[in-house]
């Protein structure tokens, strides 16, 4: 770890003693402020200088809370939404805990809006001192003070992808300061040199292809001069397995699992489903009002789109905002559906922009002015809320498609038909257009082998900043 990492490090532990605090005395002086107390009058007793003293308590166990909970190993590659998950779990663990201490001790003080407000004022209060912190950091990042210097190894097109991302970003905290297409003997030698002048940090490897031998050159290397190894997995090759072991006649059975959605992660996922669903449906019932407006006045015909998908439960409806005109609309339902699909199989030939099963028109010449500005938002997919709340679709996993592209996919493919598709998923905030079927499918399969409710907040937090990036309307 860098120097000033360590220094971050270390003060973030003031720095949050100084937040908790502050979250406390700040719910103090609210709930006896005129305004609050005229509402509810104060009826018991509490000397700031006594609530002071048990503040200074709660605060430093907080800080063990915090420390058990991760919140002080320090890592460039920390995601601020992982941090601010770790401090409201913390949070509200402490709560917990100042809880159970005041049912079994009723001295203390029997304020409940004091507890609830510095509660969530700690949560506001420290999240808003890590983005500081974090802000601070990458500011000296760009004047190159604590950046990791690192060498790459490898030649392939995620090696490219990972040179493209460091290159163009420094507040990821690193910077490459040599990269090797082949590891042969030259480039150990050049190497081992560059350790012994410590003019490099990390070493990360990306060649899936290596040879065990020069994988144990690195690792000697490292080992020797204290360099930190990391390596970039070949997610296409690799299986990332979760197992559960059982007894079985006195023998025991390994069981693969093939995701953690099955029983309470099942459950789990669901409930969360219809809530953030039905938030989101809350959240945006003026703009579905206002597309639906806009697509009634501009032509004519049905204001959503009904369409055919694929899960693993077979063939059901998807629901969207019409985006083309009503002539171009593909389903039985629609009249003119046998011309409307036998132009839009010219337009693949012509103008398709995807490789694979699937397919992209570009330039899409069926697009209404209002269709061609909703799908640039991703705003016509809106609707597939109702179908998240009718349990078809969930609101993370994978893009669902067509039947005639799903007839096409090959063996390895079907993998992304273990759980329900969802409105957006780990391949859309990874820049959808961008990619290829086969690297769409991968990060598919890696949600499917790693799912968490809290990959799932992830991903939805990411969405609108992966929507607000400029990509191609096809």
């Amino acid at each position: 770890m860098k120097k000033s990492e360590l220094t971050f490090t270390f003060l973030l532990v003031p720095l949050d003693f100084l937040m908790i605090t502050l979250a406390a005395v700040s719910a103090y002086q609210l709930r006896f402020a005129e305004f609050t107390a005229g509402i509810r009058p104060v009826i018991f007793n509490l000397p700031f200088e006594y609530y002071l003293k048990i503040v200074i308590l709660v605060a430093v166990f907080w800080l063990i809370i915090f420390a058990l909970a991760g919140l002080y190993h320090v890592s460039v590659a920390t995601r601020i939404t992982s941090e601010m998950y770790r401090v409201i779990l913390a949070c509200s663990t402490g709560l917990v805990a100042v809880i159970i201490f005041m049912f079994f001790r009723r001295e203390l003080f029997s304020s409940r809006f004091i507890i609830l407000a510095a509660w969530g004022l700690a949560i506001i209060y420290v999240v808003c001192a890590r983005i500081i912190m974090r802000w601070l950091q990458r500011r000296l990042y760009a004047q190159g003070i604590g950046v990791h210097k690192i060498v790459v190894i490898g030649n392939t097109p995620t090696t490219e992808r990972i040179i493209t991302l460091i290159s163009s970003s420094h507040k990821l905290g690193y910077k490459i300061f040599r990269r090797f297409k082949v590891l042969d003997a030259p480039a150990l030698k050049e190497l081992r040199e560059l350790a012994e002048r410590k003019k490099i940090d990390e070493i990360i490897q990306i060649d899936p292809n290596l040879s065990k031998s020069d994988i144990l050159n690195l690792f000697s290397i490292c080992d020797e001069y204290h360099l930190t190894f990391k390596y970039a997995a070949d997610l296409l090759g690799t299986k990332i397995l979760q197992t559960e072991v059982i007894m079985m006649a006195g023998l025991p059975i390994v069981e693969i699992k093939t995701t953690p959605l099955d029983g309470w992660g099942r459950i789990i996922k669901r409930i969360f489903d219809v809530i953030a669903a039905l938030i989101l449906l809350a959240a945006v019932s003026p703009i579905l009002i206002l597309i639906a407006l806009l697509v009634k006045l501009e032509s004519r015909g049905p204001i959503i789109y009904k369409n055919e998908r694929v899960s693993k439960n077979g063939i059901f409806t998807t629901y969207k905002f019409r985006s083309m005109y009503l002539q171009y609309c593909i389903g039985e339902e629609y009249s003119n559906n046998a011309a409307a699909l036998k132009l839009e199989e010219r337009l693949i030939v012509s103008q398709n922009s995807k490789e694979g099963p699937v397919y992209k028109i570009a330039n899409d010449p069926r697009l209404t002015k209002v269709g061609r500005l909703i799908r640039r938002w991703s705003l016509d997919e809106l609707p597939q809320l109702v179908n998240v709340l009718a349990g078809t679709m969930s609101m993370v996993g994978p893009r669902p498609h067509q039947p005639r592209e799903v007839a096409k996919y090959a063996k390895h493919h079907k993998k992304v038909l273990a759980i329900k598709p969802g409105v957006t998923g780990l391949a859309q905030i990874s820049g959808r257009s961008d990619l290829s079927f086969e690297e769409e499918v991968r990060l598919d399969t890696y949600y499917i082998e790693n799912w968490s409710l809290r990959f799932d907040l992830n991903i939805i937090f990411k969405t609108p900043v992966a929507i607000l990036r400029k990509r191609r309307v096809v």
